[in-house]
Formats: structure tokens, C-alpha cells, sequence
């Protein structure tokens, strides 16, 4: 009979691609990682890990195993859900992620409301960007992740998940209160044309985002600054070492010398929710997606 908490461990090891990895994402330590591999290799009888350079690779057996794991937990995950479903209680652990606007603006409030509704729920939760916070949704690191789409340049969505909108999120560019273009109600994006840009780091989804979008309207981005935090970003631009893209959600409060000023031509971001597909009836999830759209519904 094979053990589950081993299948569990080899499938980390297939989707994280090192012992350290598998550590980290099953929250144990790599001598376990190290101690479950070699007792389910005593099972199945065959060598599943092979040494590579510092490293360890998969086996062919060891592939074809994880292969095998993958849909086994997959199905366990679907019978909890069910059972969690028939049961209709709003139980166990739930663990959460979202990229780090939402994590301000909605968390705290949506969050404040599960655990208030519905004591008996555990929750964590993280930061992680959105392509982060999808890809800890389809590792099994987390239950649900907090992620968007840009109006005009949407996420890459893997197979196998379920999504429930959260918000429209608009977005304003915000330049120091000397800028020529602040005394405006609204602006076009060509007209920062010879304007630097505060943008988010380089590799970002939002980064490549920026660039695209600006060279669509036939601008070269002209990047002066990156940074992670939308407050971060504002601080740079009240310095008026240039100007920045910037999204309602959790931005407030404005700092002192910074005005944001509409576009013409709406630009948006839509925030929404998604989970693995196996665990939509989880009773914990669909709690948590209504408890985060009537956040969002409050924000106005």
C-alpha cells in the first residue's frame, strides 16, 4: 500500500525540482524530504531519485510515480471537497495569496470577516505577485490566490482552475503637483511621451504590462525607477523623479505633493479570485470569495 504523505512528498519533489523546494513549499524540513523519499523507495522497490551534479533528478520511475501522485491527490482533494460539501460547514485550514495591493486594500477587512463568520476556520495568508500566486495554486502551496488581468493584457491562465471576479480596479497616473500635466481632469497616456517612469521591477507580469501598453500608443518606455510597493512608487514620483501607473486599490493615503489624474481612455485592471477546479465546493473557498467581493463591493 502506498503511503500517501509520500506520494504528497514526491509530488513536491516533481513540481518544485529540488529537495529544498519540496521543503519549503510542504513546510518540513529537507532531511524529512530526504527520509520520505528513501522509505517509498524501500516501498515500490525501485530507484526514484538519482544524484545530478549538487542536485537530485527523478528516475524514469520516479517520473512515472509522480505522475501517478498527481492525479491520486488530485482525487483526494476532490473527495475532501466533497465531504467538506455534504458536511456545508466552513472548517479546517485555508490558505490564501495575493499580490501586495490586494493584500492591502482587501485582505484586512475580508479576512477580519471569515474569521469573525466562521471561528472554526484556520487562515494564512501570503504576498506573492500574481504569476506567484497562481503558480502556488497549482503547486498545492495555496487554496486560493488573489491575482488580475490589465484591461488590454490578461494573465496566462493554466488549465485546471476556477475563477470568481472580485473587482474592477481603475487606474490613474499620478505625477508631483509640479508636473505641466497635474492641473488636468484628464490625461492620455501619449502624453507622457518624454516623462521617466516609476515602474515595478523587471520580470514583473505589471512591468511587462507597462512597456507593452506604453510602445502599443507608440512610446518607448523611458523606465528611471523600479519598485515593488505602490508606496514606494509615489514616494519616487513626489520627489518628482517621475511619474507612475496608479491603481485605486490600497493606494490611499495619497502622499503629500502627488496628484493622480484619470485617463481618457480607461485604463483598468480586473482583480479576481482563483482556485484549483478539484476544490470548487469547499465550502472554505466559496466563503472566503464572497467574504473578499463584499470587501470589494465596499470600496465604492
Amino acid at each position: 500500500m502506498l503511503n500517501l504523505e509520500r506520494l504528497r512528498t514526491l509530488d513536491a519533489l516533481a513540481r518544485h525540482g529540488s529537495v529544498s523546494g519540496a521543503a519549503e513549499g510542504l513546510h518540513i524540513t529537507t532531511s524529512a524530504v530526504s527520509q520520505q523519499m528513501s522509505k517509498l523507495e524501500r516501498e515500490v522497490g525501485q530507484q526514484l531519485l538519482a544524484k545530478n551534479g549538487r542536485g537530485v533528478r527523478l528516475t524514469d520511475a520516479g517520473r512515472l510515480l509522480a505522475e501517478h501522485a498527481a492525479r491520486i491527490l488530485s482525487q483526494v482533494e476532490l473527495a475532501q471537497s466533497d465531504l467538506e460539501a455534504q458536511r456545508g460547514q466552513v472548517v479546517g485550514e485555508l490558505r490564501l495569496a495575493a499580490f501586495p495591493t490586494a493584500m492591502r486594500g482587501l485582505f484586512p477587512a475580508a479576512l477580519t470577516a471569515l474569521r469573525t463568520e466562521h471561528p472554526a476556520l484556520r487562515l494564512r495568508s501570503r504576498e506573492l505577485e500574481p504569476e506567484g500566486g497562481v503558480n502556488a495554486v497549482l503547486r498545492g502551496d495555496a487554496d486560493l490566490a488573489v491575482v488580475l488581468d490589465w484591461y488590454n493584457k490578461p494573465l496566462p491562465m493554466p488549465d485546471g482552475l476556477a475563477k470568481a471576479a472580485i473587482l474592477d480596479d481603475p487606474v490613474e497616473i499620478a505625477m508631483a503637483e509640479a508636473h505641466a500635466l497635474a492641473g488636468r481632469d484628464e490625461v492620455d497616456l501619449e502624453d507622457f511621451a518624454g516623462d521617466e517612469w516609476v515602474a515595478w521591477p523587471e520580470g514583473e507580469f505589471c512591468h511587462e504590462w507597462l512597456l507593452y501598453t506604453l510602445r502599443s500608443k507608440g512610446i518607448e518606455p523611458r523606465i528611471a525607477h523600479c519598485a515593488e510597493e505602490h508606496h514606494t512608487q509615489l514616494a519616487l514620483v513626489a520627489a518628482g523623479l517621475g511619474v507612475c501607473v496608479a491603481p485605486r486599490l490600497g493606494r490611499d493615503p495619497m502622499p503629500p505633493g502627488v496628484r493622480a489624474v484619470p485617463v481618457r481612455h480607461r485604463v483598468h485592471r480586473y482583480v479576481y479570485a482563483v482556485w484549483r477546479a478539484d476544490a470548487d465546493r469547499r465550502p472554505s473557498i466559496r466563503a472566503a470569495v464572497e467574504a473578499l467581493q463584499a470587501t470589494a463591493g465596499m470600496l465604492g
